[in-house]
């Protein structure tokens, strides 16, 4: 038996980490919301930004979270680079064919980093990576409180996007209604870039904050996007409100699972929920049947 303090202290924690999970998840889910596929390349992507976090901070010093304003509208420019001149034209208009190219990038990039970094694990090292701040009773790790503050910005910068502004609202066009969107004068090509290159941005703010506390190898993105799949399903595909929760969800029953089961077992209760979750809901939490 646990007593409610340490059983309080790991929900915590859980829900600190589980708002880095949504972060991740928030850019899988708005690809799918707008492409309607499936982004493989997403954990290698994640890799890349963690490894290029590392590399800013060795080379030049540079804080993991100052990173952040230098990483995340370089990586807006690489997706969209790469989802306007490869994935578009190289798809065909086919999403099948757009499946085998980000499994294609993904196998890429994760070689790559393997050629380039070695299988090595990585690391940024400082006095902020083991501080913690106490809460009554409770020690929660600075690095994971920053991470928290960080994804609920971020969620509602998107959320102001998605909402008041004209390219969120051709954004949320193009995923209700491509061919209507089109007829109205909106550039569904630019429209599909700008949501895979916000995808990416994402992507480059939850590196930032999660190397501090957190190690990089070329295979590290695995890891998170198949939390961030079981995210996304729980959440409802293609829901931002859904993502954000179901991140939280998953990251308190993987912290109480890991206190209850053990360190090496922790992430059996993230899979028992997305098997409940494809069994009972397909739909996830938010989601609307197709």
């Amino acid at each position: 038996m646990y007593s409610p303090i340490i059983l309080i202290e790991a929900m915590i924690n859980g829900l600190l980490t589980g708002s880095i999970y949504a972060l991740i998840a928030l850019g899988l889910t708005l690809v799918y919301g707008v492409l309607h596929i499936i982004n493989f390349a997403h954990g290698a992507t994640l890799a890349v930004a963690m490894f290029a976090v590392w590399g800013l901070n060795i080379a030049a010093g540079i804080d993991p979270y100052l990173s952040i304003l230098l990483l995340a509208p370089v990586f807006f420019a690489l997706g969209y680079g790469v989802q306007r001149f490869i994935i578009g034209p190289a798809a065909g208009g086919d999403d099948g064919n757009i499946l085998l190219i980000t499994l294609g990038l993904s196998i890429f990039i994760e070689n790559a980093l393997l050629a380039s970094f070695g299988s090595d694990t990585r690391a940024i090292t400082s006095d902020l990576s083991f501080s913690v701040v106490e809460l009554g009773p409770f020690l929660i790790s600075t690095p994971r409180l920053i991470g928290f503050a960080g994804s609920l910005i971020v969620t509602v910068i998107l959320w102001f996007v998605m909402t008041r502004t004209d390219a969120g609202k051709a954004i949320r066009a193009v995923a209700k209604e491509k061919l209507g969107a089109s007829l109205m004068g909106i550039n569904v090509a630019h429209v599909y870039a700008l949501t895979f290159g916000i995808g990416c941005a994402a992507l480059a703010v939850a590196a930032g904050l999660l190397m501090p506390s957190f190690y990089v190898n070329p295979r590290v993105g695995g890891a998170f996007v198949n939390i961030a799949f079981t995210i996304v399903v729980l959440g409802g595909m293609g829901s931002i409100p859904g993502a954000m929760i179901g991140g939280l969800l998953i990251g308190i029953v993987e912290s109480l699972s890991g206190l209850l089961l053990g360190e090496s077992l922790g992430q059996i209760g993230i899979f028992i929920i997305f098997i409940l979750v494809l069994l009972l809901k397909p739909t996830g939490l938010f989601g609307a049947k197709a």
